[in-house]
């Protein structure tokens, strides 16, 4: 994979555009947006650039297979997918009018969610020696997504709730492909490669 696609990857898994009424929910309890907004995007480069480099290390400790990294990764983009396909009330992520979070839910899970972070495991654990390029995917994603968050109220004022909601779907359709070949690039590994080791 190269830096292209691991933006275009990346990008897809954070969905900026489809968090944007999650972050205008958050900007109401905020009196500084673009600062409010810079620091989230902050935070969630950095779980991202933790998972990079520490992830791999994780996984051994753990005695836990790249294999197995990418089944559950694909199960929770698909369970992602599917939410943004058909949406749900979203108040289970604690945002709370009037307050400015901090981490949650913006940073943490909505932008570095648990398929950003499987993502980004297992770019370094399958390809260790091209971790500049995943730091450069990082950092170029993070900041298409603050870009997008930072103009929010404007995006959401173009295009309406309706069109937030068309390209929300549009991202999750993406995101249900891309899970699904998670799934069977992973399940391929499970089953064919005791065949190839015999």
């Amino acid at each position: 994979m190269d830096l292209i696609s691991a933006i275009i990857l990346l990008v897809i898994v954070t969905d900026p555009l489809g968090n944007l009424p999650m972050v205008l929910a958050c900007l109401e309890g905020t009196k500084r947006p673009y600062r409010f907004i810079t620091r989230e995007v902050f935070l969630a480069s950095l779980v991202l650039l933790i998972a990079l480099f520490l992830g791999p290390q994780l996984l051994r400790l753990l005695d836990l297979s790249e294999e197995a990294l990418r089944l559950a990764g694909g199960i929770v983009l698909f369970l992602i997918s599917i939410k943004l396909i058909f949406p749900t009330d979203t108040s289970w992520m604690g945002a709370k009018t009037g307050e400015e979070p901090i981490l949650f839910p913006l940073a943490v899970p909505l932008v570095a969610g648990p398929s950003a972070v499987a993502t980004v495991t297992l770019f370094s654990a399958q390809f260790p020696e091209r971790m500049g390029v995943w730091v450069a995917a990082i950092f170029i994603t993070m900041s298409v997504s603050l870009v997008t968050f930072s103009f929010a109220p404007v995006l959401h004022r173009i295009v309406g709730p309706r069109g937030l909601a068309a390209f929300e779907r549009l991202m999750g359709m993406l995101l249900t492909v891309i899970a699904i070949q998670m799934l069977i690039t992973a399940i391929k590994e499970i089953f064919l490669a005791p065949v190839s080791g015999g």
